[in-house]
């Protein structure tokens, strides 16, 4: 541990710290506008290098912005121009327009401007030290987390003033050492707004800490990511830490034989066992259907009605804003839950090839690049997670928590002989 990685230039000092202290923003109810405002002010950062560099800029020092970045910055402007047209198309007032273009902002625009900031001189080594320092702390904080329900102290400590400021919901401002669940059990969210995407970031920081060359920091990094995803008692969590690893080193080494020659291994004894493997998937998806029935049925209905009012109401556009559910979807909003039915919803057939282009010509590239460099092996894991969770979760509503995975994944598409890992 006597390696000390610190920033070095603007752009890591703005990342460092803006990891590094989160349990600090944490407990000022800041998460949400760090990690939105963060993207802006790095893809602002961006902006203004790349328009006053000039020929006599040194080559080292100028912004050459990725073809794969501007594809993202493509779809994620054209997720606004849906969300206009969904908005006009029903008829919402201009107020509701404005609001809902800032939502956009600190959102699906974020999933674009960090992959951008992977064209400035940021390290991953840098932050993947962050991450380990992270899963430290929180370990560090584990006998509170453990004892604070025991003691019962409420669920919600302090709800922070800077809800004023205007997010999603309460809960993205909420301080609470633990929450509890539809069946009464306990689970942990920390500074995410719900236990499951706590898993989420779990899973990012795990993969990031699996490429952290000091040892003793990785060990740091690997358990405390496996502990976030253990106390959030998400099922996808634990899913999503098996197959993330497994898939992403088998792709990451298409291009050796010895990888090959086990696949071709693997798939004869897999289609021998065909039969046998679809009764142990079915008796998999049943348990973990019924680990959580309850969440299970809720998300099962939402996908449904999600589906029915965009392909009868809104196909092209969409419905520009989420409505409530009624009360068998214990009124959560439409389209949450999954990001490409709330896309569906939202912003219809146009929003949802917005996101699916971009993440599939995203899979090729990483696919390809990960063959000879760390970086984009762990974009690519990125990338995976992220695809992952797209089934679970909303991914623009929660970018402000993963955003370093985002960095990371604009870093690999640039990975090359000029900047090695």
């Amino acid at each position: 541990m006597n390696d000390p990685i610190k920033p070095e230039n603007f752009p890591e000092r703005l990342v460092w710290y803006s990891m590094v202290y989160i349990y600090g923003f944490y407990l000022l109810g800041a998460t949400y506008i760090v990690g939105s405002v963060l993207g802006l002010i790095l893809g602002l950062y961006v902006g203004l290098k790349w328009w006053l560099q000039t020929e006599a800029t040194p080559e080292a020092e100028k912004i050459t912005i990725h073809w794969l970045v501007w594809v993202w910055l493509i779809g994620m402007a054209i997720m606004q121009v849906a969300l206009v047209m969904g908005h006009l198309d029903f008829d919402l007032p201009t107020s509701t327009i404005i609001k809902s273009s800032i939502g956009w902002l600190k959102g699906w625009a974020a999933l674009a401007l960090y992959p951008l900031a992977g064209c400035l001189p940021i390290r991953p080594q840098l932050i993947y030290r962050a991450v380990c320092v992270i899963c430290l702390q929180t370990l560090l904080l584990s006998p509170l987390l453990i004892i604070a329900p025991l003691l019962h102290f409420p669920e919600i400590l302090y709800v922070s003033p800077l809800k004023a400021v205007g997010g999603p919901g309460s809960t993205f401002f909420d301080v609470s050492f633990y929450e509890v669940d539809f069946d009464g059990s306990i689970r942990q969210r920390l500074f995410t707004p719900w236990g499951p995407a706590l898993g989420f970031v779990a899973n990012i920081y795990f993969v990031l800490a699996l490429k952290e060359k000091n040892k003793k920091w990785r060990w740091f990094g690997i358990i405390g990511s496996l502990y976030l995803a253990q106390i959030c008692k998400s099922r996808l969590a634990i899913v999503s830490l098996i197959l993330t690893p497994i898939f992403t080193f088998c792709l990451a080494r298409l291009s050796r034989p010895f990888t090959l020659m086990v696949l071709g291994i693997g798939s004869t004894i897999t289609g021998i066992m065909a039969p046998w493997l679809f009764n142990l998937l079915d008796t998999i998806m049943r348990k973990f259907t019924e680990a959580r029935s309850e969440s299970s049925r809720v998300r099962t209905t939402l996908k449904q009605i999600a589906g029915y009012r965009w392909e009868t109401e809104a196909p092209i556009w969409g419905h520009g804003i989420v409505e409530s559910g009624p009360h068998v979807v214990e009124y959560m909003p439409i389209g949450s839950h999954h990001t490409w039915y709330g896309l569906l919803f939202v912003k219809g057939i146009v929003g949802f090839y917005a996101l699916a282009i971009p993440m599939v010509l995203s899979l090729f590239l990483l696919l390809i690049k990960a063959q000879r460099y760390a970086v984009a092996e762990a974009g690519l894991a990125v990338l995976f997670i992220l695809f992952l969770y797209t089934f679970g979760e909303n991914l623009e509503i929660l970018a402000h928590l993963y955003w370093p995975g985002l960095i990371i994944m604009g870093l690999g598409f640039y990975a090359s002989g000029d900047r090695p890992d």
